[in-house]
């Protein structure tokens, strides 16, 4: 059966377009890169609209609309002068398998950390985060989870696969230190009572300074290695309409940017952008949110490792 280790296979949900224009991993067993994009076309965990499989092809398409400033603005560095970038293409799987793709999932990840590479996902709903935790907590040991989202996705009762539970699950895996996570943008209801996560929630968000929101998330992270999620629907629909459970009342771009960019000095071992439908979307507008969020993640990344 065909996985992400036998490359003569292609993914049904890409044209083979790569994330910024940056090469294609033909052996994953020998990169030669710091980090690596690996998209994840998968949403049978959603419980919304569907079409976030396409999300993958959707984000790299959308990143050539970046791939020509050679610096980014507002950031001082040329990308490409510290970081080396390589795209593995999307994680192949048999359609409408989950079991098979968050077990293989797990197992691809873990083979490309264990070469001390850096893992970018690409979304596909928010159940991949879940393998990919798994694989990130055998190499790093528990994290802390720096969450963006409009749901807190700590809902017990979900089915086994569903992209509302990957964070009732992963404390109780020993995965991440919910007394270290905190989520942003939250704007559904939730059992407040019980939640250990640290919540600042989009009414609180909207009104706060991006710097102060930074600096809640870096006094409660700490020194601990990073997990970042980011579900593209933490934007108000009028920034990323695409997406599968649009919520209104969300963060503008220029907000999330700000606060990305502040996060400077974070230990950020792993990171996925997800949630991208583009079915859904206009203009691209949510894909090139969503491209642009990754290019920033990977600019915090670079300035961290290789500064």
């Amino acid at each position: 059966m065909s996985t992400l280790f036998d490359h003569t296979d292609h993914s049904l949900y890409s044209n083979g377009m790569t994330f910024l224009r940056q090469p294609m991993v033909q052996n994953i067993t020998a990169i030669d890169a710091d980090v690596v994009v690996l998209g994840l076309p998968f949403d049978l965990a959603t419980s919304g609209r569907p079409g976030a499989r396409l999300g993958p092809d959707a984000i790299r398409r959308a990143s050539v609309h970046l791939a020509w400033e050679e610096t980014k603005y507002p950031w001082t560095f040329p990308l490409f002068e510290r970081l080396k970038l390589a795209d593995a293409g999307d994680f192949t799987y048999p359609v409408g398998d989950p079991e098979y793709f968050t077990a293989q999932l797990e197992l691809a990840a873990e083979q490309i950390l264990r070469q001390g590479k850096t893992l970018l996902g690409l979304g596909g709903d928010h159940f991949v985060t879940l393998p990919l935790l798994r694989a990130h907590a055998k190499q790093h040991g528990k994290m802390a989870l720096v969450h963006f989202d409009a749901h807190t996705d700590t809902y017990s009762n979900g089915s086994r696969y569903d992209h509302g539970t990957m964070f009732y699950h992963a404390p109780m895996e020993g995965l991440i230190d919910v007394d270290h996570s905190i989520q942003i943008g939250i704007r559904t209801d939730f059992d407040q009572s019980k939640h250990e996560f640290a919540v600042i929630d989009a009414m609180a968000a909207n009104d706060l300074p991006a710097q102060d929101i930074a600096e809640q998330i870096k006094a409660r992270v700490g020194d601990l290695p990073v997990y970042l999620t980011f579900d593209i629907d933490c934007l108000d629909p009028a920034f990323a309409p695409g997406t599968g459970t649009p919520v209104c009342g969300g963060l503008t771009s220029d907000k999330v940017l700000k606060v990305l960019r502040a996060l400077k000095g974070i230990n950020m071992v792993g990171m996925d952008v997800v949630e991208v439908s583009p079915s859904y979307d206009q203009s691209e507008l949510t894909a090139i949110a969503a491209a642009t969020i990754a290019n920033e993640l990977l600019h915090l990344w670079a300035l961290r490792h290789k500064y």
